[in-house]
This record gives structure tokens, sequence and C-alpha cells, in this order.
């Protein structure tokens, strides 16, 4: 019978279940990635498992968020992180080396693998052909001690493309057009597979744009076929012994199917404040720009960076408009430096940065009140920016460039009328650079980890009670963000570590009185409508709700890292059965789940819910393995019990 790659791959990895979609599979990792905001928490997740060193193939920890030092928290952290490398075998890439996603690709990703990311962006590594999953940092510290990674096996989505991309139109164009097509939660589920003879137009750098922003869509992964251009990359990098050819046999079948005519793509924009909210850059053309960034998990790479340089060439930034540019990496750098485009840039007014997610995560780079940020950013959710009511817009290299120089939202084609697209490839051979990367000591027994006041050490969480009063602490709408439920940015990512500290501002954006209120109520739940948790991976958004009290959350649907997440910290996800029970819900209601811990114990999968006198039914879509968790009160309680 035929298969499709994704299949594949799971099935060479498959150590228990079976391949039927949305029944619980388990899957062997081969690759590990942390970075700094993830990883303090995970590595203390890690700490707890009492192991001597990681189990997985290779781990690799990146430092590319918290890279503002405005005091001690986050270079403690940093120097947490690296002593933890040293002492249990991770590789460690040190600030300024790049971002995680960017560095994985050219210096570590291999084509079959399968890599489980505390980030949900990891998918990137779709370019060299990795199966790359995002997850909460608790399910990447047990992949790292050699537990296999637990999830509902997905649908796969074939995407059929065609064709090849006209002048001006990139990689960025195509997820943007997925996302139009899609949505938001159009990936929920599924692997989103590309294949078909316009993948071959398509660089390992386009590759990687696209599978790092199918996150966007709530994709549980995204692949691409290992074909000539993988090779063609792994050689540049001087990896080329990696490479195997990888494809879906002729004929294969997928659970959805959609097809793609690159040839007829067109600049594309997602408009404030969704990624889904794409539009052609042609209608929204004309709109008054005050700052352009280019460059962060996505659209980082030499082929994006120096696409910009030969556009800006001989131009100049437009007099009020703020052009920045972020490195993928410092391997990026230095081969967009030897080939003359840092110069490129400075003399057309653009300031440089150092490789790191930046103003992705909202660490700097904040846009003033009322103004327009292009970005070639994955998200653009509200306040992302640490500005709140910003107005900010997702585009390709191209858009951004063309708009810096008119210092309005351009239609990068205009420019075709005075420059000639610049088609920028690859490299053949890159300068090669690993200094920014500490490779695992053999033996790393010795090493003292160093632990700054900040990091404050895992909290303990309750075992499920035999019967649950709690009262409604918040009711939200549609789409809540992880974004919305714990905010980025320099003020609150340097309290990953202390979750005391960080569960202050938890829903801040959206409610500032959230932390008061919950911690009053005692135990609390949470009521949201649908595709409850999209976006980051931050596991923080369960631990920090948890200590505040929240002992449940029912909504319409949730997004899957989260639906995990809420797990692993002995949150029960619960879906409304009748969604229009929702309006029973207000804010201050006091509810009971009766019996609720016996329930959960023999399987039931209808939760009886009291509130308002009347009984309704909510819906737990857990595995067995996970009412256990739950019942211990969260995964680390369940494992810790499960070794004695």
């Amino acid at each position: 019978m035929s298969k499709n790659l994704t299949t594949k791959i799971l099935e060479a990895h498959l150590v228990d279940g079976s391949l039927v979609p949305g029944t619980e599979i388990a899957i062997r990792i081969d690759h590990t990635l942390l970075q700094d905001a993830t990883g303090t928490m995970a590595m203390l997740e890690f700490i707890a498992m009492q192991l001597p060193r990681v189990k997985v193939d290779l781990a690799a920890q990146y430092i590319d968020h918290n890279l503002l030092q405005t005091d001690y928290k986050n270079a403690d952290d940093h120097a947490f992180l690296t002593s933890a490398a040293m002492r249990f075998g991770v590789h460690l890439s040190k600030p300024g080396n790049g971002v995680s996603h960017q560095v994985h690709l050219e210096r570590f990703g291999v084509p079959g693998l399968t890599l489980l990311g505390a980030d949900s962006h990891s998918p990137t590594a779709a370019g060299v052909s990795v199966l790359a999953i995002g997850a909460g940092g608790l399910d990447v510290a047990l992949a790292m001690a050699g537990h296999p990674f637990n999830l509902p096996c997905p649908k796969v989505m074939g995407i059929k493309l065609i064709g090849k991309l006209p002048d001006w139109v990139s990689g960025k164009d195509v997820i943007l057009e997925m996302l139009r097509r899609h949505t938001v939660s159009g990936g929920v589920g599924k692997v989103i597979e590309y294949y078909g003879p316009g993948v071959a137009s398509l660089s390992a750098t386009d590759r990687a744009t696209i599978g790092n922003m199918g996150a966007e869509l709530g994709a549980t992964s995204s692949i691409f076929p290992s074909d000539e251009r993988t090779r063609q990359f792994l050689v540049s990098q001087g990896r080329g012994d990696g490479w195997r050819q990888l494809a879906a046999d002729e004929g294969a079948a997928y659970d959805e199917y959609d097809e793609i005519d690159l040839s007829a793509l067109e600049p594309l924009i997602a408009c404030p404040s969704s990624p889904d909210n794409v539009v052609p850059v042609s209608e929204v053309a004309g709109t008054k720009v005050d700052q352009v960034i280019v460059g962060s998990s996505v659209n980082s790479s030499y082929r994006d960076l120096m696409t910009v340089c030969r556009i800006m060439e001989g131009s100049r930034v437009a007099s009020g408009v703020h052009f920045h540019v972020n490195p993928g990496s410092r391997q990026v750098l230095e081969n967009v430096a030897q080939d003359g485009g840092v110069l490129m840039l400075l003399m057309a007014g653009v300031s440089i940065h150092q490789s790191g997610c930046l103003g992705c995560i909202g660490m700097g780079q904040a846009p003033g009140t009322d103004q327009v940020s292009l970005r070639t950013f994955p998200r653009n959710f509200p306040g992302r920016s640490g500005t709140k009511g910003d107005k900010v817009y997702l585009c390709s290299p191209e858009t951004a460039a063309a708009s810096g120089i008119y210092g309005v939202i351009t239609d990068p084609r205009d420019l075709g009328k005075i420059k000639s697209y610049p088609a920028v490839q690859n490299p053949e051979t890159y300068l090669l650079d690993d200094s920014g990367i500490i490779p695992p000591l053999e033996d790393g027994s010795a090493v003292e980890i160093k632990t700054g006041p900040n990091i404050v050490p895992f909290p303990d969480f309750e075992p499920l009670p035999d019967a649950l009063q709690a009262e409604v602490v918040i009711r939200l709408g549609d789409n809540v963000t992880t974004d919305h439920i714990m905010p980025a940015g320099n003020k609150v990512l340097p309290l990953r570590s202390n979750i005391p500290a960080i569960s202050e501002h938890v829903f801040e954006q959206v409610d500032a009185e959230f932390p008061a209120r919950a911690k009053a109520a005692g135990n609390g739940i949470v009521v949201a409508g649908e595709n409850y948790g999209q976006g980051s991976s931050r596991e923080h958004a369960a631990i920090a709700p948890r200590y505040l009290g929240i002992r449940a959350k029912i909504v319409k649907s949730f997004a899957r890292i989260h639906k995990a997440n809420l797990v692993n910290f002995g949150i029960l996800p619960l879906i409304f059965k009748n969604p229009a029970d929702m309006e029973l819900f207000d804010q201050g209601v006091q509810v009971s789940f009766p019996d609720v811990r016996r329930l959960v114990e023999n399987g039931a999968s209808e939760i009886p819910v009291l509130v308002n006198g009347r009984e309704i039914t909510t819906l737990l879509e857990v595995s067995d393995r996970q009412r256990q968790e739950l019942i211990a009160g969260g995964t680390l309680n369940f494992v810790k019990t499960s070794q004695h």
C-alpha cells in the first residue's frame, strides 16, 4: 500500500499505538530542542527526575529569547542553563549565536528524524525533512530522559504544489496563502505534508519558512520531502553525509487535500491582529509605515536577508521609518557580511541587531502608540509586540524592503519598475563557524549547577480531589492565545524560572485582576470558546494558572499543545458537550464537580458539572495515561510515583 511521508516517519519511530487519527500514539524522539524562555523550567523538571545524563541522541539548548540583560535575572538563567547543559550532556548555543530553529536547521537537522522542541515553531526543521513537533517543556524534559512522546495520532493534509513562484513572491507568501485558506485552526490535529512538482523549486530555507508558520495553522507539524534541494543545503553546510532521499510513495493517500499553483500567487500580507487575516498586499498598499523588521525565527536565513540587502542597495530607508534586521544566526550574518550585504544595509540606513528572537517575543523593538509595524515574523497577536493596541502586519522580506523604501505598504512588484528582482540563492558552500556552540562534555558529573536567586524550585501540586468546588474566575471568547494567558516581553520573560513571580502576570493584558481573584477563589476555573490556547508552546500558560488555583478549563475546543500542557500540570481540560451551555458560566458563578476523581479514574468521557442548580455535561477527551496524570495532580507527580 502506498504511504505518505508522514506515515513513513511515524511508523519508523512508533513505540506504542496504531496510526489511527485521533488515537494516542507514542513515538521515539531523536533530537530535543530547548530555548532559554522555556528551557529554564524544562531543565528544572529534568533535574527533578534525578538522572545523570540525557538519554536522547542529541539534545540542544539555545539561548535566543531572553537576550536583554536589564538586571541579573537573564544572566543568571543563562549561567544556570550553561552549567546544566554541561552537566547533563546537552549542546549549548550561546547568546548571539542564533535563533534555535535556524541554527538547528543549519547544524543538526537530518532527514527522517524526529525532533521535539519546547517551542511551537520547531517545525522549521521541515526545511531538511525533519518531523519536528512543538510541545511543552515537561514533555521535552521527559524525552530528554528517554521517554517516548505521547500525542494524538494526526491526520495528514496533503498540499500538492505545482508551478514556480514568480518574481517578488517568496515562501512567506505560500504559508500566508495557506493561512488565508485554512485559518489559524485549520491545521489542528494534522501534519501538513507538501509534495508535487512545485516542491523542487523551493529551497531548504523557503521550506523552513513554510514549516515554521505551519504552527500558525495549529498544525502538529509540517514536512517536505528530502530531495536534491535538501542535499544541496546539507552539502553547503558540510553535512552532506547525513542526506538521504525521502518522499511519499507514488499515489499515496491523504486524509485531506489541497493544491497550490505557485505561479498564481501574489504578494500577501496578514493584517492586525491575527496571522490568518490575510489579504493581497495591493489591497492595503499606501498605508503609512512607521517600523519595518526583517528576521526572527522565520525569514532570517541568508536568502531572506541577502534579498533585502540587494533590494536596499542604492536606496535609502524612507524618512520616518525605523528599519531593523535581526539575522537568524551568526552564520547568516557572517555569510551576508562576506558577500557585502552588511554595508548595503548600513548605507541604506538599516539597523542591524544581534541574532535572536528580539521583537518577535516582545524583547525590545516595540512600536510606538498607533504606529504601523511591518514584520516578517510568524505572529501578530494583539499586544505581543509589547505595545497595547499595536498594529502589526506580517509580510515577506520583499514586501518589507519595498515598504521600507517608500514609507508606505508597497506591493514589491512595483519595485520592478526601478530594479530587477535579485533572485538570491543560498550559497553553494557556507562560511562555517561553530564557535558559538559548546559541545557536551564526555563526563559532566563534576560540573556544579549554578542557580541564582531568581531560580525557584518547581512548586508542589496536590492530586485531584474526590470532588471539586470552584469559581468561574474568567470567561473569554474564541482564539485565546497563550500570549493572552501568559504574556511575553522583557518584563515577564525573565521570570520563567520563578513560578510565584510570573503567576502575577497571568491574563495581564486581558484582566489585570485575574491573579488576585484566582487566589481568593481557592479553586478556580476558566471558561472560553473555540481554539483555546493557540500559539506558543509556553507551558507557563498552564503552570502559572495552576499555581493560582485553577483546577479546570472548560472550553468549546483546545489547541493541541496547550491541552497537553494542562494535563501535565493537573488542570482538567474539559469541552462543552453543548456549546450553548457556556452562557451559564458567568464570572463569579460557583460550580461543582461531584465525584470527579472516581469518574476520571474509571475512564468516564462525560464529566457532569453543577452550575446554578443545573447539571450540564462536559467531555474529557484524554488517554488512559493522561487520566492517571490528572489524578496524580500532574505528570511530574505521576512520573515520581511510577519510579518508586
